[in-house]
């Protein structure tokens, strides 16, 4: 028997189709699926299926000093234990194997886990490797026609960052919090890419927050040609002959306004024509493919899930990769000849073919792995994709037509005129011939109309204006930006710089998007580097990068680059011990500041968002014990405190992060109060305890801003139902004939029709009913029950859901994927 082992199970799926020609059969095993057909066998990994990890006795936080860790032994352990035994009994039958995992730096070494879990099962089996950018079917066949070696360099680049990782995380993340005594689920992550990835977007903020606005004035004026009206602004030549449009002295701004507003027309004193050649984008490499993704409005992540649904579908080829130039081997006529059947591209490969030649754009990178990012000749028809999956699709076939095209054409036209002695200028352009744009509708064609005129020819000036502006702060960085800074600086790679962004927002360190540091962020850094700067300098960073290449290429091992970053961490943490106490008081602090709310009535010191043993949020006194003052929150989401501050009370508002679900809560004090000063409203019996107890379901609101229909005899029956936390309830005098309950009508401000929710037991039943998961694609009725299991039971449940948590507890679903669902439910 011949197995094949893939990274995903997806690909495995898709593997098995083409080399079987449709026929292979599926097998479940251990809970794990395996495609049969012949004397093939195919099995699909869940990415890295063993984990690199410190032996049990260093895992206990408070007996092991972190600093220890950094010498520490590091072992290896199945991550996913059904997977990795299916795949040693395959193995252990098996007469070849063949490894077809992703083909870079990761792919390679989980193909080399692989390898090992084999050899544990069968010592003789020849071992085969084949590398494919795209899974088409004549890609796979090819590959699978000429198999070749595992790289073990490569792959040992690939252990040598998990190592490094492993140990520079662990060690770090350890001392801060433990610094900070903040352990348990929100402890200070660290981490070696992260890290200097927060400090750019620490920095950043530095910036905007240090910025000291300037004013200036900038004027306009309206001139008129045979009643067409158009554009031109005011400017001057500085002190260096250059010409200047912002005016910084105010007299001086309205001294010029004074002139243009009393001037009657503008004398024409140059006209200046030109052609300027626009010319097509080079080929999507994955920094350039999110940039476009962003514009779009995805996110990093996002767009890169996506981009890898595809690939694994057989649609575009490998979305990570470093390339800008189209391989040799590829035939753009053949590329558009299969393109031309769906009716989508028709017309543009119709365009394209007309052209006299097919001549690529080449972009700065050649590489010898991948190819650019470009769409197969397996065409998805479009009700296979959903509408997130066909626009990113449409948008990696559109950069190749645009990487064929002609370059587009802009004529411009500058005017310059004077009035009185006052300069006006006006630019005009018009796109004269269309070129790539004609099929890569992503980059702006807005023209700007300024009509012919000739030099001393007179225009009237039809009115004038002074615009009083100040200069702006820079920008944040979004995150493609980011990405592409991550890149310059040798931060990452084309891999895992979006999964870091991801985990900045996961552990808390940015919020908002673009990116913002919270003060725990701010903090961290600036920790960091006062007592160890070497943590948040991209640095060491970019040259474990260019050792892991060297590693790959042969010139180094990774013994040795391991020992070194371990060096490297010991020194660093003679730095930091000696300031132990002062690094966790500023966490502390900072900490605090993140969470703190305004002064306690009660006491007068901080109140704070704090989180019970039970995992629930609420606001307490920073006085306890002494001061045991407290404040419910919503039990839906997860607390942010905002920067607008409640005028009665002096607390800020709190909003609730909980997905599509998100909502602004207020202040706590403020929804305490209102609650206290509510009094309840009966509507009926109590279906669980009325006949026996006579309790009876009353309109209730709590301290934590909720309402909910509940019995009166809380808490010794505790039967309740969700109601809006918006609107006047009107309850009417239809009852319902199944529950013997009134129904109610919702009055909300924003809603032009009021929300007739009807039968509170009947409505609840109904909402629970669409909260279900069956509508997520890739969710069916195996995987709901395996969710349900671990307590993730509809739309609510998965959007609350931790990613990494559900990957471990649930068998064969990965956190990419659990944060796919996440996506597609919000």
């Amino acid at each position: 028997m011949e197995l094949i082992i893939t990274e995903k199970d997806n690909a495995a799926r898709r593997i098995a189709d083409i080399l079987s020609d449709g026929g292979a059969s599926t097998e479940r095993s251990g809970g794990v699926d395996v495609y049969g057909w012949g004397g093939r066998r195919c099995i699909g990994l869940s990415g890295h299926v063993v984990g690199v990890d410190f032996p049990p006795e260093y895992s206990d936080w408070r007996d092991v000093e972190p600093a220890e860790l950094a010498d520490a032994p590091v072992t290896k352990t199945p991550t996913q234990e059904s997977i990795v035994n299916v795949l040693k009994r395959l193995a252990g039958e098996a007469d070849s194997v063949i490894i077809a995992t992703d083909y870079d730096r990761e792919g390679e070494l989980i193909g080399k886990e692989a390898y090992e879990l084999v050899r544990e099962a069968n010592e003789d089996a020849p071992v085969s490797r084949v590398r494919f950018s795209s899974i088409t079917e004549n890609e796979v066949k090819s590959a699978f026609a000429d198999p070749d070696d595992l790289d073990f360099d490569l792959a040992a680049a690939g252990e040598a960052r998990q190592i490094v990782d492993l140990i520079w995380g662990a060690a770090l993340t350890r001392f801060l919090s433990l610094s900070a005594r903040q352990v348990g689920d929100d402890f200070i992550s660290v981490g070696r890419v992260q890290s200097p990835t927060l400090k750019l977007i620490v920095d950043k903020e530095r910036e905007i927050e240090a910025f000291d606005p300037e004013d200036y004035w900038e004027l306009f004026t309206d001139l008129e040609k045979d009643e067409t009206t158009f554009e031109a602004q005011y400017f001057y030549l500085d002190d260096e002959d250059n010409e200047a449009e912002r005016v910084w002295d105010e007299d001086d701004a309205e001294s010029a306004f004074d002139v243009l507003r009393e001037a009657a027309t503008a004398v024409v004193e140059s006209v200046r024509r030109r052609t300027r050649t626009d010319d097509p984008p080079a080929p999507f490499n994955t920094t350039q493919f999110i940039r476009a993704a962003s514009s779009l409005g995805y996110a990093a992540g996002r767009a890169m899930s996506i981009a890898e649904d595809l690939y694994t579908a057989g649609y575009i080829t490998y979305p990570r990769t470093d390339n800008t130039v189209y391989p040799d081997d590829l035939d753009p006529a053949d590329l558009l000849d299969a393109l031309s059947a769906q009716r989508d591209f028709a017309e543009s490969v119709e365009r394209l073919e007309a052209l006299d030649e097919l001549e690529a754009t080449r972009g700065d990178e050649e590489t010898t792995d991948h190819p650019p990012i470009h769409p197969t000749p397996d065409l998805p028809a479009k009700s296979d994709l959903s509408e997130d999956e066909w626009e990113v699709y449409e948008l990696v076939v559109r950069r190749f037509f645009a990487t064929l095209a002609e370059p587009a054409k802009w004529e411009h036209l500058r005017v310059v005129a004077s009035a009185d002695g006052e300069k006006l200028k006006a630019n005009g352009r018009r796109l004269v011939e269309e070129g790539y744009h004609a099929v890569y509708p992503y980059f702006g064609t807005d023209e700007n109309y300024v009509p012919d005129v000739t030099e001393g020819e007179k225009l009237a000036i039809a009115d004038a204006r002074i615009e009083a502006k100040q200069t702006q702060p820079p920008r944040r960085y979004g995150q493609s930006r980011l990405i592409e800074t991550m890149e310059e600086m040798g931060i990452g790679t084309k891999s895992t710089r979006h999964n870091t962004i991801e985990k900045l927002y996961d552990r808390g360190y940015v919020e908002n998007d673009p990116p913002r540091p919270t003060r725990l962020a701010m903090a961290v850094v600036e920790a960091a580097e006062e007592y160890a700067d070497l943590v948040v300098s991209e640095k060491m960073t970019a040259e474990l990068e260019a050792d892991m290449t060297a590693i790959a290429e042969g010139e180094k091992n990774l013994d040795a680059v391991t020992e070194e970053s371990r060096e490297i961490l010991d020194r660093v943490f003679e730095a930091l011990d000696e300031s132990r106490e002062e690094i966790g008081e500023h966490l502390r602090e900072s900490l605090k500041a993140d969470k703190r709310l305004g002064p306690c009535p009660k006491c007068g010191s901080d109140l704070l968002v704090r989180r019970s043993r039970q995992g629930s949020y609420f606001v307490g006194c920073d006085g306890y014990p002494d001061c045991r003052f407290t404040l419910p929150l919503p039990s839906t989401g997860e607390p942010v405190v905002l920067d607008a501050e409640c005028e009665e009370h002096g607390l800020n508002e709190v909003k609730m992060l909980a997905g599509r679900n998100t909502f602004v809560h207020g202040c706590p004090l403020c929804a305490a109060e209102e609650a206290a000063e509510t009094e309840d409203r009966v509507i009926g019996p109590c279906p669980d305890c009325g006949t026996e107890h006579g309790g009876e379901l009353a309109i209730r609101k709590l301290q934590s801003g909720s309402r909910l229909v509940g019995c009166t005899r809380y808490p010794d029956c505790e039967y309740s139902l969700p109601l809006p936390r918006r609107g006047e309830i009107e309850v009417t005098d239809t009852y319902c004939d199944e529950h013997d309950l009134p129904e109610l009508v919702v009055h909300d401000e924003g809603d032009d029709e009021p929300w007739e929710l009807g039968c509170p037991i009947c409505n609840y039943e109904e909402y629970r009913a669409r909260q279900g998961l069956d509508g997520i694609e890739g969710i069916g009725p195996k995987t709901k029950e395996k969710l349900a299991d671990a307590g993730i039971e509809d739309l609510a449940d998965l959007a609350e859901a931790d990613a990494e948590g559900i990957a471990e507890s649930v068998e064969g679903v990965s956190a990419e994927r659990v944060r796919d669902w996440q996506a597609k439910a919000d």
